[in-house]
């Protein structure tokens, strides 16, 4: 299998607030066959966060011609695991990512990094592979050491695999390319989205500080801006590269557009991604 295009619906997260199935319907017409949840309800939804029954779910979604190929999934530790479970078996997919976790020191990773592995057990056994989706604070350093590769060095490749958000990367003071290389067939899922020319500077932590106590409040007052994000192929970063790396590496099935924000209306920054992204996964 090669390297197919996919959607985070994060990316349309008010369209699909305000019509559901209107709103994935012009996904389909953009031209999107694969798609990846972002259920942020799941203490109290374990579908796709947006209330929909799991029958209706796969009948509609195959009707658009639509196929789910992973969940952003959160949050975990408050979900009722069977039931996540089943949902995701009765539409199809495989695949459940982590979106997102904080650290206080280098205790706390390995806390959770037990956690991911018990969790990925699991869904193991269920048929369904865990992955870990980075922002730019997994590559703070505790003590010299880098949160992210201190999760990946602590839990089983089996269990635990990695969706790199190619940008957040970045951000982290990190080459996105180096770090597929480092991970090598552990990474099958990258997110990707494109940096602002006018972002500066362009790792983070020369404004935060490595020191810098992270938690959400701090990743929303003092990360990135709004304005930093960009459309895939609008902005500074060398996602050529980065599919040339990923395919030569063989492991990554899907390279998934994920737009935190956009100047453009939801629906419309999409469609700039996909007609960008196609012309790249083209280039051989």
């Amino acid at each position: 299998m090669g390297l197919s295009l996919g959607l985070q619906v994060y990316s349309i997260r008010e369209s699909l607030r305000k019509d559901f199935w209107g709103a994935m319907e012009e996904v389909a017409k953009i031209g999107y066959k694969n798609i990846e949840l972002a259920n942020h309800r799941a203490d109290v939804d374990s579908g796709c966060g947006f209330d929909v029954p799991a029958a209706e779910f796969k009948r509609r979604m195959d009707g658009l011609g639509l196929t789910t190929v992973s969940s952003h999934v959160s949050p975990l530790e408050k979900a009722d695991l069977g039931a996540v479970i089943e949902y995701a078996h009765m539409i199809g997919n495989a695949n459940i990512a982590c979106p997102m976790h904080f650290y206080r020191d280098e205790a706390d990773v390995l806390a959770f990094a037990k956690e991911m592995n018990s969790l990925g057990e699991k869904l193991k056994k269920s048929g369904i592979q865990l992955y870990y989706h980075n922002h730019f604070h997994e590559f703070q350093k505790f003590k010299g050491k880098v949160a992210f590769d201190l999760l990946l060095a602590n839990t089983d490749p089996d269990f635990v695999s990695v969706e790199l958000d190619t940008f957040w990367a970045l951000r982290g003071g990190v080459d996105p390319v180096a770090y597929l290389k480092k991970l090598g067939k552990r990474c099958s899922l990258i997110h990707q989205k494109d940096l602002a020319a006018s972002a500066s500077p362009v790792d983070l932590f020369e404004r935060i500080g490595q020191g810098e106590k992270l938690d959400m409040e701090a990743f929303h007052a003092k990360g990135a801006s709004p304005t930093d994000f960009v459309e895939a192929g609008e902005g500074v970063m060398a996602i050529g590269g980065i599919v040339a790396e990923a395919r030569r590496i063989g492991a990554a099935k899907y390279i998934i557009i994920e737009q935190d924000f956009s100047a453009h209306a939801e629906l419309e920054s999409i469609a700039i991604s996909f007609k960008n992204m196609t012309k790249l996964l083209a280039i051989k």
